[in-house]
């Protein structure tokens, strides 16, 4: 790991997380709420966009292979963006590589864990600080 690599992971995840904000902003406003339509809609777009640069990464090569891209795009403003990119094309990259069973697994295990983990990083802060107000509220 170089030092252009973290700064261009850091200018990526700097927009990123601008463009998380913005676009998660703009549609719970307009949509309300109530469920994390925000989220939602940032984590498919974030899907759409990283699957759409490693298809052109794999197709057409040249600057979307590059390290530096995709220290930029990828690693930066992908994993700035939403993390649920990278899971995706990971498990994307397992059913592509005939690995159906581990695509599958980590779908299963990655929403059950990641849920259980929350819950359980949740209740121990409650119970450390031994607070009875425990409203979640999504940082969406």
């Amino acid at each position: 790991m170089t030092l252009a690599a973290c700064a261009l992971v850091l200018i990526g995840g700097f927009l990123g997380g601008i463009f998380r904000f913005f676009l998660s902003g703009v549609v719970g406003r307009r949509v309300g709420e109530t469920f994390p339509w925000g989220t939602l809609a940032v984590n498919v777009s974030g899907a759409l966009a990283i699957g759409a640069f490693a298809g052109a990464a794999r197709a057409v090569g040249g600057v979307f292979a590059s390290d530096h891209v995709r220290d930029l795009i990828v690693v930066g403003l992908f994993g700035g963006y939403t993390t649920v990119s990278s899971f995706c094309l990971q498990t994307l990259n397992l059913a592509l590589d005939g690995e159906g069973r581990f695509a599958a697994f980590n779908v299963v295990a990655s929403s059950v864990l990641c849920v259980l983990f929350v819950a359980l990083g949740f209740w121990a802060v409650v119970w450390v600080v031994g607070s009875t107000t425990w409203v979640l509220d999504s940082a969406g």
